[in-house]
């Protein structure tokens, strides 16, 4: 894999359990279009998210995602392999690290990303906690490698407890078992705080951080070579509605500012 990944989120479109499914074929159809657009446009992966099943399930023990959800992460990850030929990850909202877990055994995916894997969090899902020890766990006995990106300080939530930006980011690196961490801004697709990426980066040192939000052509200069990876929706959108089909425009633009790692 490329050295410093650049990922097309495909946002998928409601689930069949969920308030506004419409039906798997026009979900598949979209999904496989917003792939191909990232891969046409150069991107070097993709993550499948089940965004449109908003209000969405904790996806911890006690509330797990409905099995339409797993079962159709996994027909349109296979789906855009496929179609496009790039590695993929998944992130199976809001929560449900072990759903992403299963689902990336069964596709062959690179990452998984958790939103919240260690300490707890307020969100619009009520307080959710991280379960890391039962998360890998699993990744045990599925006898799996897959990556976990684990966010720190995640969007559209606020830590129950204070938490020391330097303390809590070496903490998630060294005792939560992620493969990386991600920062990301406060909501879907702002763009994290540059002076906390610095702070974060200063805890804990080479290992890896990733962009979960907010990137842009125009401040990829400032943070693109300052990351390990990034995971990239809304800046690739027509006009940067996060609803709307992916821009093949506006995915050339932010590839052509963020260009390959040397030595990719």
């Amino acid at each position: 894999m490329t050295p410093r990944p650049l990922l097309g989120v495909v946002h998928l479109q409601a689930s069949p359990s969920a308030n506004r499914h419409g039906s798997m074929s026009s979900l598949l159809d979209a999904a496989i279009a917003d792939a191909r657009a990232y891969a046409a446009g150069g991107f070097d992966g993709l993550v499948v998210e089940n965004f449109g099943d908003a209000p969405f399930h904790k996806g911890t023990a006690d509330d797990p995602v409905p099995p339409d959800v797993v079962a159709t992460l996994a027909i349109v990850a296979r789906a855009v392999v496929d179609a496009t030929g790039l590695p993929v990850g998944i992130n199976c909202l809001r929560n449900d690290g072990v759903a992403a877990l299963g689902v990336a055994a069964a596709v062959g995916a690179r990452w998984i990303r958790v939103n919240v894997l260690a300490g707890a969090y307020a969100t619009d899902q009520g307080v959710i906690a991280g379960e890391a020890a039962r998360l890998f766990a699993y990744r045990r006995r599925l006898h799996s490698k897959v990556d976990v990106l684990a966010d720190f300080l995640v969007k559209h939530a606020t830590p129950l407890a204070p938490i020391d930006v330097a303390a809590g980011a070496l903490d998630l690196a060294e005792r939560s078992g992620a493969t990386g961490l991600v920062l990301s801004g406060p909501r879907t697709g702002e763009a994290v705080d540059g002076a906390l990426l610095a702070r974060v980066r200063a805890a804990v040192g080479a290992f890896p951080i990733w962009l979960g939000s907010g990137l842009t052509a125009g401040n990829a200069p400032t943070l693109w070579p300052r990351c390990d990876g990034a995971i990239v929706g809304t800046a690739c959108k027509r006009d940067g509605q996060v609803l709307a089909p992916v821009d093949p425009a506006r995915v050339r633009a932010l590839r052509a500012a963020c260009p390959p790692a040397a030595g990719a």
